[in-house]
């Protein structure tokens, strides 16, 4: 009687609904734990060893995990495989002659001219997002900054092949090399991504130990970024190929920084528009003026306050904001006023300015008056 092999998640110490995540952590500490180097001359170990490393192999792999959910280890065995036994097989009997008329049919779509007898390129390496923030005058005048990041890169001791230096591949016994197989659903052959090999056709004769067959290693990377002025939150810089390693020799992903401004003591930003509010006297408001306001790039810019001004009233400094991201110029600054009321009074100016209130006319404060006089209206009628 045939040994019964163990369940995989049971091999990995972890629940049927874990996620990739757990799955990678949970499979580096079997594996760091019985690894050949670390248990020499240990049978034991190196059988646990490879069990994890099966295990993980089919686990994180969707369509492998899929299938394995489904059918258990009779997935990738020889039952599978034939035409008596239902699930995935080559289209056998009855139900292949029906996959053979959908690919005279319909072609690429359904039979041979799609994955079945052309293997499945390798998938390129994924795409990684770095979040990095930056100050306004950061954003303002551009930098240049290094980060470190542990990324997935080319195994050196394979070459990224993921195969054991002097060991190779050879045709994968599920598939026979087609890089799909096929699953009978009703009526119908549906042809799928052989799970075994993942759509290859060939698998590795012996996986190479330091990258365990994946043909990548996380490493630590330290990498240079150019950040331009005029970068706003939301703004992306793409490093072609600083992502993921592709597997086994595959090409590699993208790096994406996405950039987050700060936000700032006094500039409140909207595109390539600067805002901020300056809060002035009553009687500069009145007599008019100047405000002098720090510019980013280290000037000042002297704003005119005309007589009369009121709160909420805005200024606009042309030239003055942000600066155009990848083009030329900069954009405008916005000074909203506010008019202050003063808190503290010297008995001399209480005198000032109740002698000036006895000369009020009601001239001098246009609004004020057309409020009053509308109110009065009202509740006159």
């Amino acid at each position: 009687m045939a040994a019964t092999q163990m369940d995989y998640y049971e091999t990995l110490g972890v629940s049927r609904d874990a996620d990739g995540a757990t799955l990678k952590s949970a499979y580096r500490k079997l594996a760091m734990k019985w690894h050949p180097d670390r248990n020499p001359g240990d049978a034991e170990a190196e059988a646990r060893f490879k069990a994890c490393n099966e295990a993980y192999e089919c686990l994180k792999d969707p369509q492998k995990r899929a299938a394995y959910d489904r059918f258990g280890h009779d997935a990738f065995t020889q039952g599978m495989n034939g035409g008596g036994g239902g699930g995935f097989g080559q289209g056998q009997g009855d139900f292949g002659d029906i996959g053979d008329i959908f690919e005279t049919i319909f072609g690429s779509a359904f039979g041979g001219g799609g994955m079945g007898g052309h293997r499945q390129q390798q998938r390129r390496g994924a795409d990684l997002r770095y979040d990095m923030q930056v100050s306004l005058d950061e954003a303002f005048h551009g930098k240049s900054t290094e980060i470190e990041i542990e990324v997935s890169q080319g195994c050196e001791t394979c070459d990224g092949t993921g195969a054991k230096p002097g060991t190779g591949e050879r045709l994968c016994n599920l598939c026979h090399g087609q890089g799909s197989v096929r699953a009978k659903q009703g009526l119908f052959v549906v042809e799928r991504p052989c799970p075994t090999c993942s759509g290859r056709g060939q698998v590795i004769e012996e996986p190479c130990r330091e990258c365990r067959g994946e043909g990548r290693v996380d490493q630590p990377q330290n990498l240079k970024i150019d950040i331009p002025p005029g970068v706003d939150t939301g703004t992306r810089i793409r490093l072609a190929g600083k992502g993921e390693a592709g597997q086994r020799g595959a090409p590699a992903g993208d790096l994406y920084i996405f950039i987050h401004v700060k936000p700032h003591s006094l500039f409140e930003r909207e595109g390539t528009t600067l805002a901020t509010r300056v809060p002035i006297s009553f009687t500069t408001a009145a007599l008019g003026g100047t405000v002098d306001i720090p510019d980013l790039d280290g000037s000042t810019n002297t704003v005119e306050i005309p007589a009369g001004i009121q709160s909420g009233k805005q200024l606009r400094v042309r030239g003055a904001g942000m600066p155009v991201l990848q083009g030329r110029g900069r954009g405008d600054l916005v000074v909203e006023i506010k008019v202050e009321t003063p808190t503290r009074l010297s008995r001399k100016q209480k005198d000032i300015l109740t002698q000036f209130r006895d000369t009020e006319t009601g001239d001098e404060c246009p609004e004020s008056r057309s409020f009053f006089a509308k109110l009065k209206d009202a509740f006159s009628a």
